[in-house]
């Protein structure tokens, strides 16, 4: 009976220990927490709202040409991305049903010739639209919680890009150390730099002609988990989506998505991880992806987003 009795009493105690441990949960900033940056972010309300090409895009990350000036925002809250350049089409357009209540104007995103000015690859390109952050609020300690939400309006599928794969992607900017082998003549050294990378969600379609699926379906994708691979999430349904990220102190970063435009909960979180094993130091901004096939011919799936915000709870 004493044998027993000190069994039970070490069970009470490990359940106690383990109860008086930080949950997973409250180590995590829910999108949308703590102060809005209103240098930042924009609501599309503004009927004058345009964008300013600038020429032929950018598209360093093929041919090492950012062909400045890129593109920008008459509001100057948006730019375009110099490593790939400008989605063609960016308008701003009547907010769709179903939309936040009281918004009358939202953003159209689609492109048609992606990767580099007048050469069809015949592969999938994608083209950027980022936020201007770190040029108006500066880069932003991860020890201040930031986090970052939008929503964004799937259309029915049978206006999708009929190809199987990602289509739109919700990314931020994340910065952080590592160390590396630097040769020096004969010998070696290490030595440590800055490093960044952009960790967030792809929007994946599955189109019922293609041979693998049976009909048209939508998954949310997020990339990713420690090793930078990717991990299916939601189904989506075409209509609104509320998605968002949040990086803490820890260097992780904490994924949260919802049908509907209603604000993000706790009960929203998808996944939480540290992306490639980084422990991300700094938040730059968040952006937008927009893929389709670069055959000159065929348009990306039109996605609209509407109040893009951030915000730190520090």
């Amino acid at each position: 009976m004493r044998s027993v009795t000190i069994h039970l009493i070490h069970a009470a105690c490990f359940l106690l220990a383990i109860s008086s441990l930080p949950r997973v949960s409250d180590a995590q900033v829910v999108p949308g927490t703590g102060m809005k940056l209103n240098q930042v972010g924009d609501d599309f309300e503004d009927e004058s709202w345009k964008w300013i090409p600038n020429g032929a895009k950018a598209s360093r990350e093929q041919d090492e040409q950012v062909r400045s000036p890129t593109g920008v925002s008459s509001n100057k809250r948006w730019f375009e991305s110099p490593k790939r350049g400008m989605p063609d089409h960016i308008v701003r357009v009547t907010t769709p049903p179903g939309g936040l209540p009281g918004s009358q104007g939202s953003l159209k995103i689609q492109t048609l010739n992606s990767g580099v000015p007048g050469m069809n690859s015949m592969q999938m390109e994608q083209d950027d639209l980022i936020m201007a952050c770190s040029s108006r609020v500066g880069i932003i300690s991860t020890s201040r919680n930031p986090n970052c939400m939008t929503r964004v309006y799937l259309p029915p599928f049978d206006q999708w890009e009929d190809r199987s794969g990602s289509h739109f992607g919700y990314r931020i900017d994340l910065k952080t150390t590592i160390s590396e082998k630097e040769k020096v003549f004969l010998f070696s050294k290490t030595v440590r730099k800055q490093e960044d990378y952009w960790p967030g969600f792809f929007i994946e379609f599955h189109s019922a002609h293609d041979g693998r699926f049976k009909q048209d379906d939508a998954y949310l994708i997020i990339r990713g988990n420690n090793l930078g691979h990717e991990m299916k999430s939601l189904r989506l349904t075409p209509g609104w989506w509320t998605l968002g990220m949040s990086v803490t102190g820890d260097g992780r970063v904490h994924y949260y998505g919802k049908q509907g435009v209603g604000n993000l909960t706790a009960a929203d979180h998808l996944y939480s991880g540290t992306p490639y094993n980084f422990s991300a130091e700094f938040f730059a901004t968040h952006f937008f992806n927009v893929c389709n096939m670069n055959d000159g011919s065929t348009w990306s799936t039109p996605f609209i987003i509407d109040d893009p915000a951030i915000y730190t709870a520090n």
